[in-house]
């Protein structure tokens, strides 16, 4: 059955939101077509933010878990560690806290290096992940009080 791509389906699903004029996609009754809200809409209730923090929280939890991975898996092919002390190696690493293992092989050694770097990246994005929706939320406040001020 061929898909229908007249113009009533543009016009019911690939619109702009009235408000932000954002793209949205699916039926009119789309609040945002991306994750936070627009300046120029309403501070969304304490329990979607709740939900936000959380899936943010989840987010940032699968990202750690693949460096965690990729860590493991790098110092038990690269210096021939067992899979516990790979782990014990990675988690160090990942948390800033460094190697526990004295590396011999250098090929462990170039690993453990671009390892600590890719941490430091992995503990920035993590947590501008996990607080991008409380310092969306406190700027939006900011919006809606300078709003606010140019009506009076």
């Amino acid at each position: 059955m061929p898909v229908r791509r007249d113009r009533a389906f543009i016009r019911n699903f690939l619109h702009k939101h009235p408000r932000s004029g954002h793209h949205c996609i699916g039926p009119r009754t789309c609040y945002s077509s991306g994750m936070f809200e627009h300046k120029s809409e309403p501070v969304v209730s304490s329990h979607l933010f709740v939900r936000r923090m959380v899936l943010c929280f989840g987010l940032a939890l699968c990202v750690v878990m693949v460096a965690l991975g990729i860590g493991i898996a790098g110092y038990r092919f690269t210096a021939h560690l067992t899979w516990l002390d790979s782990l014990l190696n990675a988690a160090m690493i990942l948390s800033g806290m460094g190697p526990v293992d004295r590396l011999e092989i250098p090929a462990a050694k170039w690993f453990a290096a671009c390892y600590a770097i890719f941490s430091g990246l992995v503990f920035i994005s993590v947590m501008g992940i996990i607080l991008a929706p409380v310092i969306h939320r406190i700027l939006h406040k900011f919006h809606l009080d300078e709003r606010d001020e140019e009506t009076l």
